[in-house]
């Protein structure tokens, strides 16, 4: 039992000296062996782990001119989140998402971070989202935290503009793109809030209808992308700095762990 096979194996595996030398003794020297046996352990060991709450984690992206692969990734702590070696391993999967695609790539990622990634880093760890969007003009933003992530695609527009869309986005973290897109389920029950609260009004009730109103504009100036007040300029929506940028979104999505 050579320190270049243990050294090998470990880095192969991200396994402790004393568990390399363990299954090389359980494998009798066999390299191959011995990994798969640390391999296994390391199901074992996500099993353990897997009651572990997920507090912390990293969001990357990997890109092609028309394509964006998103993944975000669960940890335990700030400190793992923190770390190069699991800041890579998230922009490793990010680059595997865009090279498999969506229906290949849970499958993959699933054994991957069962087998090898729990093993080597020692906490539970969960694959939070995976998305990948395509479009012409796509703009991004990550946050210097790596917790809180955008992607705009642009049917019109400039890459410049869909950045700033992009760190809007982030900011503001919309759920919907235009009122349309709110449910109607949805809607009921904020009206239904909102017509509980003004019962307390002792108003007309043409003057109520109009406050109702007022209130699911508001609610639309918070949940809808276009109708939401610009951060850079609070005086101009979303919708009309797009117009003003001769800019068209076709989708969006906000990310954040």
């Amino acid at each position: 039992m050579s320190l270049e096979l243990i050294k090998e194996i470990r880095q192969i595996t991200g396994a402790g000296m004393s568990d390399v030398k363990v299954a090389l003794d359980e494998a009798t020297g066999d390299r191959a062996r011995a990994i798969e046996i640390l391999r296994k352990r390391g199901q074992k060991i996500a099993a353990k782990k897997s009651a572990r709450e997920i507090k912390e984690g990293v969001i990357a992206f990997a890109s092609t001119d028309d394509k964006i692969a998103v993944v975000s990734l669960g940890c335990e702590t700030d400190f793992v989140a923190r770390n190069e070696g699991f800041q890579q391993a998230v922009s490793t999967l990010a680059e595997k998402l865009l090279s498999l695609g969506k229906d290949e790539f849970s499958a993959w990622a699933t054994k991957y971070i069962q087998d090898e990634l729990i093993v080597k880093i020692g906490e539970n760890l969960s694959l939070v989202n995976f998305d990948v969007l395509s479009g012409k003009i796509i703009g991004t933003y990550l946050h210097s935290n790596k917790k809180v992530a955008s992607v705009v695609v642009f049917s019109k527009g400039s890459q410049e503009i869909a950045k700033e869309v992009a760190m809007h986005i982030a900011a503001m973290a919309p759920k919907y793109l235009r009122p349309e897109e709110v449910p109607s389920e949805e809607l009921a029950k904020e009206k239904e809030i909102y017509g509980e609260q003004l019962k307390k009004e002792n108003k007309p009730e043409a003057i109520l209808v109009k406050i109702l109103e007022g209130k699911v504009q508001k609610y639309y100036s918070e949940v809808c992308l276009l109708n939401q007040p610009y951060i850079k300029d609070d005086k101009k929506s979303i919708e009309q700095f797009l117009k003003d940028n001769s800019a068209e979104i076709e989708k969006f999505a906000y990310y954040s762990l």
